[in-house]
């Protein structure tokens, strides 16, 4: 044995008596040990938080039940020919959220939008009538100010140039003006800027007309499902709903309570499961029930678009090859408060899907409103819904002229 060999084994054979081998020993041991602390705590914490989010769903839709997983919960990778058929009968729920949209009248909805973006009106109202403080005309030097008013209102540079640019010219700088003759103006080109974006939903004459709704995690996404479910089912029509964000255990949970706080059926596999089989089954019992709408929630992951598309792409061409042309809809919701980063997220789902359609969350809470205006103007993309509270009722159709008129 070489003399370098014999001093290594001497070495190993000693190490209980050498402090210094320990050490050096005991630094990696300790911070893998340490690694392996921290990743458990926030697993658990994130568990915690899942966990803590459904109870306050269970708590809201008044159900009792010892798992969640027992709600309205299908036996896993059940043969489509076998799933029960109409096991929640129009009626036959709690109908609370959809006896709420009912009774809501159009006063009382617009009333909702105004108070949900009372913060971005405020904000613009305020910032701009200083503006005008021992000022009376539209000045070069006023316009640039109003400018970085709706800038940072998040309505974007090139809208916001837009705006700045018709206020010039139906104005002008010689023109006396105030809050009130401006704002008159951006209500008008916000309300064409909107609608130049809009389109009317087509609604396929077989059944079912499938959504397919997409969006990142936080944004509302399953929550946002359950109240569009609700506003369906006011229009008396049949849903049935797919829970094909199997990354989250506690996606699947969620929507299996909205379903039975709704009197909907929920299609769900296992966690981890294919998106694109729970997908596959939705629309294979859609199709055998003769059911009018089916929702598909997806998976909310953005850190690999590649990996997004690929999970997508493959939904599309499975559900596709079933029912030609489906899904007839996809629709991205998006969180209002994040401002600029839901612009991004736009960007990155339209390169991802063929998103047809926006629902804007979280309305109410925020003074970023003006980010709808500038992504409408960017990518043409209609918003279909907005939301300004917590409740079913508080999410309605989106219409250009009404959002308009509350934001200015």
């Amino acid at each position: 044995m070489e003399e370098g060999s014999t001093n290594s084994v001497d070495v190993l054979l000693n190490a209980g008596s050498n402090p210094e081998i320990w050490m050096l020993i005991a630094g990696p041991a300790c911070l893998l040990l340490l690694i392996a602390i921290v990743y458990t705590i926030a697993v658990s914490i994130k568990r915690k938080r899942e966990q803590a989010e459904l109870a306050a769903e269970v708590e809201a839709a008044g159900i009792k039940s010892d798992s969640p997983q027992q709600l309205n919960a299908f036996s896993d990778e059940i043969p489509t020919e076998k799933l029960p058929i109409n096991r929640h009968p129009t009626g036959s729920a709690p109908v609370g959220d959809i006896e709420e949209i009912l009774s809501a009248d159009k006063k009382s909805w617009v009333a909702r939008l105004r108070t949900g973006l009372s913060k971005t009106r405020d904000n613009l109202k305020n910032s701009i009538e200083t503006i005008f403080t021992g000022k009376t005309t539209l000045s070069t030097d006023v316009l640039e100010q109003i400018h970085e008013v709706l800038y940072r209102a998040d309505v974007g540079v090139a809208t916001t140039d837009k705006l700045v640019d018709k206020l010039r010219t139906k104005i002008g700088k010689d023109q006396a003006a105030s809050w009130d003759i401006v704002s008159h103006v951006l209500k008008q080109e916000a309300t064409e800027i909107l609608k130049q974006s809009d389109a009317p939903l087509v609604i396929p004459e077989k059944k079912p007309w499938v959504i397919l709704v997409v969006g990142v995690n936080g944004v509302g996404k399953t929550t946002t499902i359950g109240k569009l479910c609700a506003h369906f089912r006011a229009q008396n029509k049949t849903v049935l709903l797919a829970a094909a964000d199997t990354f989250r255990a506690a996606a699947i949970d969620q929507l299996q309570v909205w379903g039975t706080r709704l009197g909907v059926d929920v299609i769900a596999h296992k966690q981890g499961s294919d998106p694109a089989a729970v997908a596959y089954d939705g629309v294979k019992a859609a199709v055998a029930r003769g059911t009018e709408v089916l929702i598909i929630d997806t998976a909310g992951r953005l850190h690999s678009k590649n990996e997004l598309m690929d999970e997508l792409g493959k939904i599309y061409r499975v559900i596709g090859k079933d029912l030609p042309g489906a899904p007839h809809e996809t629709w991205l919701v998006i969180d209002a408060t994040t401002g600029q980063n839901a612009v991004m997220q736009v960007k990155a789902f339209s390169e991802a899907a063929k998103v047809t359609g926006l629902v804007v969350t979280k309305l109410d809470g925020t003074a970023k409103g003006g980010v709808i205006l500038g992504i409408a103007d960017q990518f043409k993309i209609p918003v279909r819904y907005v939301g300004v509270g917590e409740k079913a009722v508080d999410l309605r159709p989106f219409v250009a002229s009404d959002y308009a008129e509350s934001m200015f």
